[in-house]
């Protein structure tokens, strides 16, 4: 879950929560006011009835002015509650509530009046002031979650920066924050990073793109002088070292084009058979009987061929080099491209070997320069296909599952 999510959360529940405790006080409030003022209006009725039933309305007027009363002739036929009622002979004593306003009704004969109490009308002022200050409050969490959530914006920001560097987009940029604050420092160093690992980046594709060609000549003239030479075991040696340099020189060339964001895949349907072909064709086999090729059904995958026939080129490649004994296999079924050799086990995970430039003894105790893998699971990667790797039986098997 994201830290958006979690504080949207956290504040969500901070206002229900204040929004229920207002509600319960405010419950719990209104049945005590309603339990005061009704005793409160019960106590004053019996010195006010006896008043005015003997007509002795100057009293009566003083003593109301004195419990701090008021008389008043609004309409209580709706909506109102009689919280207390005593008939009395010749008369009536009601106890009334309407619209959080509390009334003394006082009848004899065919004579009436209706009181309230003004200080109780100052207290629900008061509760009214209460309850506007929970909203506020409830308010002030809303705006205090648009504040948080528009400082953390530039983290969603840099969040997605990293993505974009990942996938390889070394150009992307944050937008610089106003203020001074802890989060714009970081997206100004942030910046000045990316401005530093783009530059080191294109700095190293450049010098490798240089190195490898300019290798491409002395490589081309040392095979003509190879061919010169009489056959020794001096040449083999030789002609093997030529042909590793050369193999590297190709893989470096090949994995910055890959590497690179604006490469665009020539994507057709080809048949398995194929794009085998086609990889036999850049492959320099000294014995034909140490492949074996196993094509259980000639499915179609939609594929760059170039790019593809070299990604298997170099598992095959693998396969053969790092191979213990017998032949490497290739099987070929149900969207399913597997390349087995009888070898030990890796001694690390997959990952480990698609690393740029990974290197480990074989068994023979040379090693590899690492890019092979490398420029493999780039190459599936691209396509969209899976590729894995499986132990069984005494054989490494190297597997792409096209999609």
């Amino acid at each position: 879950m994201s830290i958006f999510k979690k504080i949207i959360i956290l504040f969500l529940v901070s206002i229900v929560l204040i929004g229920y405790l207002a509600i319960l006080t405010n419950k719990i409030a209104n049945e005590k006011i309603e339990l005061a003022n009704k005793e409160k209006y019960i106590q004053a009725a019996k010195e006010l009835f006896d008043l005015f039933s003997s007509e002795n309305m100057v009293l009566f007027d003083k003593k109301i002015k004195e419990l701090h009363y008021m008389k008043t002739s609004i309409a209580l036929k709706k909506n109102t509650k009689i919280l207390y009622e005593r008939k009395i002979s010749f008369g009536l004593i009601q106890v009334l509530k309407k619209d959080k306003n509390f009334y003394l009704y006082m009848k004899y004969f065919n004579d009436n009046v209706l009181l309230y109490d003004t200080s109780i009308h100052n207290d629900s002022e008061k509760k009214e002031r209460l309850n506007y200050l929970i909203l506020a409050d409830v308010f002030l969490l809303i705006i205090m979650l648009i504040i948080v959530l528009r400082m953390l914006t530039p983290l969603r920001q840099i969040s997605k920066a990293i993505e974009k560097f990942g996938r390889g987009d070394y150009s992307w940029r944050l937008k610089k924050t106003k203020g001074n604050d802890e989060i714009s420092q970081v997206v100004d160093e942030f910046n000045d990073m990316a401005e530093n690992l783009e530059l080191m980046i294109k700095t190293r594709a450049q010098f490798l793109n240089d190195i490898s060609h300019e290798l491409r000549m002395p490589i081309a003239k040392a095979k003509i002088s190879l061919e010169m030479i009489e056959d020794t075991k001096y040449k083999k040696i030789l002609k093997k070292s030529i042909q590793q340099m050369d193999s590297l020189t190709h893989e470096l060339l090949e994995l910055e084009k890959i590497k690179s964001k604006n490469l665009k895949l020539n994507r057709q349907k080809y048949t398995i058979e194929t794009v085998l072909s086609e990889t036999f064709s850049k492959m320099m086999i000294e014995n034909e009987e140490d492949i074996s090729i196993d094509i259980k059904s000639n499915f179609e995958c939609f594929v760059d061929i170039n790019y593809m026939s070299i990604a298997i080129k170099n598992l095959i490649d693998n396969a053969l080099k790092y191979r213990d004994k017998g032949i490497v296999k290739i099987e070929c079924d149900k969207k399913l491209i597997e390349i087995k050799n009888q070898s030990k086990p890796l001694k690390h995970d997959l990952d480990f070997y698609i690393r740029e430039f990974t290197q480990e003894d074989n068994s023979r105790g040379t090693k590899g320069y690492g890019l092979g893998l490398n420029l493999v699971s780039r190459i599936i990667d691209f396509h969209g296909f899976e590729f894995t790797h499986r132990y069984k039986k005494g054989k490494n098997i190297f597997e792409i599952k096209v999609s």
